[in-house]
């Protein structure tokens, strides 16, 4: 097996007196696409977050590229991109302006990708020189995706990435992951409610339950194994029923 890129070693995290995550252990390797569910309030932000360095951890340790995620060198931090489940931009500067900011960090950032996605997703010239606080939700979120896809990186850290997304607007995001990310050999920690969603495009599945990752395996591997479980059905297990039965 390939050497990890992400290793989470016995990670804690609490919240006043409420155990978030519990001596958590996981590992993602180069070329994984893997959907993270859990039901609300499992911790699967707050997983996110630690795994990138943005909060810290109560115990335990976690590595990105062989790197203590505490203290990433810049070069690490190139090869991530991360959309969180809430736009974090700046919102007093137009999206050209923000864009500009971010490619001065990223040594590998592709301006042409940029302009393709702001073309194909709306973004005209007047919108781009229009301040982000005057943007839609939706918006606000295709320019942080936008955003996270700019520097062409090497892991991507999606938590609820179409959550202010209308339907159009998740099937434009949707086809970009596959067609412009995925094919790339693009490793992907994909957490969303809207399991159709993964179903398209996550080949690996991780199930958070009680502060630590409780299952994970291949999508059809899990079904399947459910399914001998589950014995004869009416019918056909879904991922939704696998969902219902691991996290209830």
């Amino acid at each position: 097996m390939n050497t990890p890129i992400v290793e989470i070693s016995s990670i804690s995290k609490h919240f006043g007196s409420q155990p978030v995550l519990n001596g958590l252990e996981w590992q993602v390797r180069p070329g994984q696409i893997i959907g993270l569910l859990g039901r609300n309030g499992a911790g699967k932000s707050t997983l996110l977050e630690c795994l990138l360095g943005l909060r810290e951890t109560d115990g335990g340790s976690v590595r990105i590229y062989g790197e203590d995620v505490r203290n990433l060198s810049d070069a690490t931090r190139a090869r991530i991109g991360y959309v969180p489940q809430k736009s974090d931009l700046f919102d007093w500067l137009t999206p050209r302006q923000m864009l500009d900011y971010f490619k001065a960090l990223y040594p590998r950032w592709n301006d042409a990708k940029v302009d393709a996605l702001l073309a194909r997703w709306g973004f005209d010239k007047l919108m781009q020189n229009k301040p982000i606080s005057k943007l839609s939700g939706g918006e606000q979120q295709r320019l942080s995706i936008i955003r996270a896809l700019g520097p062409d990186p090497e892991l991507l850290i999606l938590d609820e990435p179409v959550s202010s997304l209308d339907p159009v607007g998740r099937r434009d995001f949707l086809r970009e992951l596959i067609d412009g990310v995925i094919e790339h050999g693009t490793t992907v920690v994909f957490s969303t409610h809207i399991l159709s969603d993964l179903e398209r495009v996550a080949l690996d599945i991780a199930f958070l339950k009680d502060g630590k990752i409780t299952l994970q395996g291949h999508l059809d591997d899990l079904l399947e194994g459910a399914r001998g479980q589950a014995g004869t059905r009416a019918e056909p297990l879904s991922l939704e029923d696998l969902f219902i039965e691991v996290t209830q």
